[in-house]
């Protein structure tokens, strides 16, 4: 969000101010790990399909100013049972915004995709325009942007405090202090430390994250393997990736263990490289092959799974665009684009209210 945002007001001609306490891309938060799910039929929420149809052209947009690939198409899976919450929630998202898609049964995903073996109770949503976003030559490609529009950028920089003032907002690091006329804080897990006095009411969740070499090659190149988020059982899932030449990349989702982003553990054990290993040999087997390399990282999860985008209560010259619950990156240059808007004036094209500090409220 950070690199987007910084991205959009430089392309719009403003003087910004990047900071970032580590040197982006990094592999300490969350957008990293090679590659991020991009896709339409949202059985998160019908109410994302907008926001990623903006994210769609923002992405092209970028891959036509950097010359760098970004995005790649690869079609997606959302496999479970009929009335399951991925299923359900993927048709319900397609119909709603007529996105086209197909609902297979267990034979035709096995037909078609014959890497992967579907129980014969399970069905599909295959989504033909889902991919893969490469996150770390999305970050590259936004901050080279931005700094060739003039954006400031200050990489192992670490903020420590932020004030409001009378005409606009001061911002200390390690370094020094910066005035400026607004501030964005995109600072994911990290994000309580920088407004304890909002309470919010956030956990930090670790994620390992696993590639294998395919036993299979031929069958997990992006050309014959789609992304697929899998409902294994019920409020249970994991989800894939082809192999991009580092492997095919598999995890689980939202099933880690609480932590912080001080005290998170890097390193993935056996027991968290055989549960997935458990996964590829009842349903990809031919995925099944030596571990190449694991991975960390961050969900910084909100209640109810939702974004927060809006400004501070107490001073409106503050943006908060943290945290994403485990399922922001696709969103990032759209989001980015939203708040560039917000803070220059101009006309909001996506109605944010799901997204405000207030429903976190006590009564």
């Amino acid at each position: 969000m950070g690199s987007s945002t910084v991205y959009q007001l430089a392309l719009r001609g403003q003087k910004v101010l990047g900071i970032d306490q580590f040197t982006p891309p990094h592999a300490f938060g969350s957008s990293h790990g090679k590659s991020r799910i991009i896709r339409e039929a949202y059985f998160e929420d019908p109410l994302y399909v907008p926001l990623v149809k903006r994210a769609y052209n923002g992405w092209a947009e970028l891959q036509a100013r950097s010359g760098k690939r970004v995005l790649t198409r690869t079609g997606g899976l959302m496999i479970g049972a009929p009335d399951g919450i991925v299923v359900n929630g993927a048709r319900a998202s397609a119909v709603e915004h007529n996105l086209p898609y197909e609902e297979l049964n267990a034979a035709e995903i096995r037909a078609r995709f014959p890497a992967l073996r579907p129980t014969d109770d399970t069905v599909a949503i295959w989504e033909p325009r889902a991919g893969v976003l490469d996150p770390e030559a999305a970050i590259e490609a936004q901050l080279s942007l931005a700094r060739s529009a003039n954006a400031e950028l200050r990489f192992g920089e670490k903020v420590t405090k932020w004030r409001a003032t009378a005409d606009g907002v001061e911002v200390t690091t390690f370094t020094g202090t910066y005035f400026a006329a607004r501030l964005v804080i995109t600072a994911g897990s990290w994000i309580r430390e920088l407004v304890p006095e909002l309470a919010l009411p956030l956990t930090v969740e670790r994620q390992a994250i696993c590639w294998f070499d395919p036993l299979k090659p031929a069958e997990f190149t992006p050309n014959n393997f789609p992304i697929f988020i899998h409902e294994y059982a019920p409020g249970r899932t994991w989800y894939g990736f082809a192999n991009f030449g580092d492997g095919m990349k598999a995890a689980l989702h939202h099933q880690g263990e609480t932590t912080t982003p001080q005290t998170v553990r890097r390193a993935v054990g056996d027991d968290e490289v055989a549960v997935v290993r458990d996964l590829l040999k009842k349903f990809i087997p031919d995925a099944n092959g030596a571990l190449r390399a694991t991975t960390v990282c961050l969900y910084t999860n909100a209640p109810d799974d939702h974004f927060i985008l809006d400004a501070h209560p107490a001073h409106p010259a503050v943006f908060i665009a943290s945290p994403c619950s485990g399922h922001g990156f696709k969103f990032s240059i759209a989001i980015g684009e939203l708040i560039a808007d917000d803070l220059i004036g101009e006309k909001r094209r996506f109605d944010l209210s799901p997204f405000r500090l207030s429903r976190f409220a006590t009564a």
